[in-house]
């Protein structure tokens, strides 16, 4: 698996160069600004709301000693419950909706890599591909706000906050590379085919899931850059691992 995660990653040191070369940067002008809108939206509202949920954990402590260290820490706890949150809606709202427009991308980095301009793949409308987007990124929501709320509550215990914050990089992590790839194998697999491919090769997905959340801590800038250089690496190493499994272009 370490090997597929360096793909992925090192998928993405050519991804700039590639959209510059196939003239790709017109595909991501809704998807950029679906992207900018949505980061104003949910961490304008995550702001507001941090301090009312740090309040709100402070309240559990009910005895006098340790009051104010317990307070400094729930107010820490509640910015990062808002912002591991606020993470997880963005980039699952942004593939969701985006989906539609990356596929065109997606299939014309497969015809550059195979050389192929003519394919024989499943043939989706733009209302199939959004409902498809909208479907596998509702699942992944689903599971990792159920995997992340455990998570989040060992953040109160020392020493392992330290392996929980780990465990929850590389989930979302998964996650975001997960939806990255669908983009691609939307063409090749049904909905349950796709999700078993992924698990299969959930290296390629942490790792161009790492390189995404690492862009996302570049302030502004990052929120409309990751998806065209997340969704390009993702692409150039799933076309990759379908060709190396001989995965035949036909429609499933």
């Amino acid at each position: 698996m370490l090997k597929n995660i360096i793909s992925g990653i090192k998928a993405y040191f050519g991804a700039f160069s590639l959209i510059t070369k196939l003239k790709l940067w017109k595909y991501f002008a809704i998807p950029m600004l679906i992207s900018f809108i949505t980061f104003i939206l949910i961490f304008g509202t995550a702001y507001t709301l941090s301090d009312n949920i740090g309040h709100f954990i402070a309240k559990l402590w009910i005895w006098d000693w340790g009051h104010e260290t317990f307070i400094t820490i729930s107010a820490f706890i509640g910015g990062l419950i808002i912002l591991v949150i606020g993470l997880i809606l963005f980039k699952h709202i942004i593939m969701a909706l985006s989906a539609p427009f990356m596929s065109p991308v997606s299939e014309k980095i497969e015809a550059h890599i195979t050389g192929k301009t003519v394919h024989y793949h499943r043939n989706t409308s733009f209302k199939e591909q959004l409902w498809r987007g909208i479907k596998i990124n509702l699942r992944n929501l689903s599971r990792e706000l159920v995997f992340t709320i455990p998570l989040l509550l060992l953040k109160f215990i020392p020493i392992i906050n330290i392996f929980s914050s780990v465990l929850l990089f590389l989930m979302q992590a998964y996650y975001a590379g997960f939806g990255n790839m669908d983009y691609t194998l939307e063409r090749h697999f049904k909905y349950q085919e796709s999700i078993q491919f992924v698990k299969k090769n959930r290296g390629i997905a942490i790792g161009n899931g790492i390189v995404f959340l690492l862009i996302l801590l570049i302030p502004i800038i990052g929120f409309i850059l990751v998806l065209p250089l997340s969704v390009t690496a993702a692409s150039v190493t799933t076309i990759n691992a379908l060709k190396s499994k001989n995965k035949p272009q036909h429609a499933v």
